[in-house]
């Protein structure tokens, strides 16, 4: 059986480091678990001419939106969220799509210490935050505040958080600083665009940081919340997280999270 994780670019991924290591450590011997470059708009042709070897793909930007678009079945949360990391092949054929990078999140952000009621600052409103705000609302969040360069980003986040039933609020992003004591702040922007806060981030020792980058690692704003005495979570640890819920869905099997885990400390040394 094969899997893949697709999306442009692609060459950096460590996802096939996890997933092989999660078929060796489970015995699946005849698992295979590759990389293919792939846009978005190439994404429901290679889906198309893929066969019944074929257990499932791992979707990445920029084609995560084309996923639900081709599927045959999506998952509540993937619908809810209208993009999807994960395509599922059914024994009939059809393709069913869900999101485990939101199931991710929940488990990075319960194990960094995140109880229901607690108020979260995400920082932008692309697709990551659109999994941050259903996250935060299966946490049992009180409130999301989004903290967007674009305020139309904003709003086309507000439908999200009404299927996900969690309220939203909008702020600029030079009043970033002003939303950084909440319970839990989540950075889902890309590389060196929240760097510029690490210097005027007033942080409260205890608030839970998630950096959904991981390279380079620490990012700046990693690195002034820990001297601030927060929990810190890095893309590495969602990264994990998202793919431990995809090897089960593709295999059947129970992912084996230690060896999988070994293997991508071990990739990143």
């Amino acid at each position: 059986m094969r899997a893949a994780v697709v999306g442009t670019p692609i060459a950096h991924s460590l996802s096939p480091v996890i997933h092989e290591a999660g078929y060796a450590a489970a015995g699946l011997t005849g698992w295979s678990y590759t990389r293919i470059e792939c846009a978005a708009d190439e994404l429901a042709g290679l889906v198309a001419g893929l066969g019944p070897d074929w257990a499932g793909l791992s979707v990445t930007m920029p084609g995560k939106e084309a996923a639900l678009a081709l599927a045959d079945e999506a998952s509540p949360v993937a619908a809810a969220v209208g993009a999807a990391n994960t395509l599922v092949r059914r024994p009939d054929g059809r393709w069913y799509a869900d999101n485990t990078d939101v199931s991710g999140m929940v488990d990075v952000l319960t194990a960094a210490g995140v109880t229901p009621g607690a108020t979260v600052t995400v920082l932008g409103a692309g697709g990551t935050a659109r999994a941050a705000v259903a996250a935060a609302a299966r946490l049992g969040a009180a409130e999301v505040t989004v903290v967007a360069r674009r305020p139309e980003a904003v709003d086309e986040l507000r439908p999200v958080a009404a299927a996900v039933g969690v309220p939203l609020a909008g702020a600029p992003w030079d009043g970033a600083p002003a939303h950084a004591r909440a319970d839990v702040v989540v950075s889902t922007v890309p590389k060196g665009v929240a760097d510029p806060l690490a210097d005027n981030f007033d942080w409260r020792p205890g608030t839970v940081y998630f950096d959904a980058l991981y390279d380079p690692w620490p990012t700046p704003l990693a690195t002034a919340a820990l001297a601030a005495g927060c929990r810190v979570s890095s893309g590495l640890d969602l990264l994990l997280a998202q793919a431990v819920g995809q090897f089960t869905q593709f295999t059947g099997v129970a992912a084996p999270v230690g060896a999988m885990r070994a293997a991508l400390a071990a990739a990143r040394r």
